[in-house]
């Protein structure tokens, strides 16, 4: 009975459920790859954008000079852009540059920039009377970074995390227009290539799930981790 519903009402994606099925677990698999080293590396460069500014706890003007400059330059560019420039550097670092794998290095360069300024933002949002106390204390910088940067501002990370989570999930989308694989990909070969629109509104769907997902599992990690 449900086959035959899904029949009438997707017929052109039902003729190729498993190519769909194949697209959304390669978009989970572009999220959770590109979204892991992400983290990391965008946590890493707010640290450092953060503690390195002018009058920072570790002050250094052409450390926070360079870095700023690296950020404002790789978020200016268009990301569908910067997939076509990465090409030959995609290839080097990854040996590819289309499908799932090739997609997973362009999508780290164009979300990492983002979740950097995300993360700055949120570290500088503590009362600064708080850092001013741990230096009393005699905290060393590596101290003052985990216990009171980090830990006071785990609520505006969690909020930082989902919307650069949400975003992600658009770039792997786009990434499908160059062949990256994933929905944006079967939304594209299929949807548009194709003209069949019931593969564009299930593509949709699919990402809408996900986002909302991804928009709930925040809140509850935000509820958990306020305590005000």
């Amino acid at each position: 009975m449900l086959d035959q519903v899904i029949n009438q009402l997707l017929p052109n994606v039902s003729k190729v459920s498993d190519v769909f099925y194949g697209a959304v677990l390669q978009t989970l698999q572009m999220f959770a790859i590109a979204g892991f080293i992400s983290f990391v590396l965008g946590l890493f460069f707010g640290i450092v954008l953060l503690v390195c500014k002018p009058n920072g706890i570790l002050a250094n003007k052409v450390v926070y000079n360079l870095l700023d400059k690296v950020i404002n330059i790789l978020r200016s560019i268009p990301f569908i852009i910067m997939i076509a420039a990465l090409i030959p550097l995609t290839r080097l670092v990854v040996g590819t540059a289309i499908g799932t794998t090739g997609a997973i290095f362009p999508l780290v360069v164009g979300i990492t920039p983002f979740f950097s300024r995300q993360i700055e933002s949120a570290l500088s949002g503590i009362d600064p009377g708080l850092v001013e106390s741990g230096k009393a204390m005699g905290m060393s910088a590596n101290e003052l970074i985990i216990h009171v940067y980090l830990k006071e501002s785990i609520p505006a990370i969690v909020r930082a995390t989902t919307i650069t989570s949400v975003n992600l999930i658009g770039l792997s989308a786009i990434v499908g227009v160059v062949g990256g694989g994933g929905i944006g990909n079967f939304a594209i070969m299929y949807g548009y290539q194709r003209n069949q629109m019931d593969a564009t509104y299930v593509s949709v769907i699919a990402l809408l799930i996900i986002v909302s997902i991804i928009e709930l599992l925040g809140k509850s990690f935000l509820r958990k981790t306020t305590y005000y």
